[in-house]
């Protein structure tokens, strides 16, 4: 029997967000086949170096672990946008800074992560809702340096991706501006279980970007 096991933040833990419609487990659960489970180890608030400790969850028979994190690692950032700054350069040197200590913190994730030694899939950060186009604009600008980071662990360990900016690409697939609504929800277990399901691991990362539609690299 396989066991999907889901970690990282509110992405998959998000009953909170969507009262009395399902979260994103459940969801998974109705989408895999009729002998399979789905666990969630995922916890509302998480930033990429709580992953570590998620795994002593984990039960004995999991048998893929499908990881989303790195947007509360991104939060208590979001405040610089309105920092004055003298040069662009002065603002590409902050936000490398913040790159390498995420990349620090989320590379040390993922091996421990490995360590359980059962397929893993990574997730990026998606884009968001927000109201202001604006702000939509900056922070899914901003969110590049931390999926840049998200993709190159992904490839440097040949990890499938789920590219969630792909996923959920439409308002209605946000509860509001940085969590799932149950419609999002769907789509994300959808695509969860596409990739577990159909996933070879042929030594070469693989990106689901789309529900019902997979991109080689």
């Amino acid at each position: 029997m396989s066991h999907v096991v889901l970690l990282g933040d509110s992405i998959f833990d998000n009953a909170t967000y969507v009262p009395g419609e399902p979260d994103v487990v459940r969801q998974l659960r109705t989408k895999l086949p009729r002998s399979w489970k789905a666990s969630l180890c995922a916890v509302d608030g998480s930033c990429a170096r709580d992953v570590e400790g998620q795994l002593g969850s984990v039960p004995d028979d999991a048998s893929h672990l499908i990881v989303s994190a790195g947007g509360n690692d991104a939060l208590p950032y979001i405040d610089i946008f309105h920092q004055p700054a003298e040069s662009v350069g002065e603002v590409v040197a902050k936000f490398a800074e913040i790159s390498e200590q995420f990349a620090r913190d989320y590379h040390s994730m993922v091996d421990a992560v490995l360590g359980r030694g059962v397929p893993v899939a990574l997730c990026t950060i998606y884009d968001g809702r927000f109201d202001d186009p604006a702000e939509q604009r900056l922070c899914s600008t901003a969110l590049t340096v931390f999926n840049d980071v998200i993709t190159r662990a992904a490839f440097t360990s040949a990890l499938p991706l789920i590219d969630l900016r792909l996923v959920c690409s439409d308002r209605a697939d946000y509860a509001n501006p940085i969590e799932p609504s149950a419609k999002g929800g769907d789509k994300i277990a959808t695509i969860i279980a596409q990739l577990v399901t159909g996933y070879s691991d042929a030594r070469r990362s693989q990106v689901f970007a789309n529900v019902g539609l997979q991109c080689q690299t």
